[in-house]
């Protein structure tokens, strides 16, 4: 009797083969979000058969090049990133998305919540589930000890003209 192939990235515990596969059948890029320890990665993916191309990156560390100095893994720079990255796509013209949260669950009112809901109010139609977003006082950092200042203001700073 023949053993099974069990793939190495599954094995690590990195991929979920049947939500990627679910995932690219829609057909549409995907909108890859990433929490880590210290800050966030959102990309606009689309799929390839020679590999997937990741058409917009946004991290925290390119927030801080535009002036951000909150935390990286924070709920309003994961809003920010996500707005940032939608607002990219769309210059790209990439009009809707699939939201792809990897092998982490979408946690109501968490970082990855906050990521979906920067690219849906940059206009990115991805769907979604309104219940699951932050409050609006944790998107604009009234929960911080060091309230940012100025965070419509950057906000508006990241729309990005064509």
């Amino acid at each position: 009797m023949a053993q099974a192939l069990i793939l190495r990235r599954k094995k690590e515990g990195l991929t979920d083969y049947q939500k990627r596969l679910r995932l690219l059948k829609s057909g549409l890029p995907r909108a890859v979000v990433r929490p880590t320890n210290k800050g966030i990665l959102v990309q606009i993916v689309s799929y390839d058969p020679a590999g997937d191309k990741v058409e917009v990156t946004v991290t925290n560390r390119t927030l801080a090049k535009m002036g951000l100095t909150l935390t990286g893994n924070s709920t309003p720079v994961c809003y920010l990133a996500g707005y940032l990255a939608g607002n990219l796509a769309k210059n790209r013209k990439i009009k809707e998305a699939v939201l792809d949260s990897g092998r982490l669950k979408v946690i109501k009112g968490g970082r990855i919540a906050a990521a979906l809901n920067g690219l849906v109010d940059s206009g990115l139609k991805v769907p979604h589930d309104k219940s699951i977003f932050p409050t609006k006082q944790r998107l604009n950092g009234q929960h911080l000890k060091t309230k940012p200042e100025a965070l419509n203001t950057l906000k508006e700073k990241l729309v990005v003209k064509k």
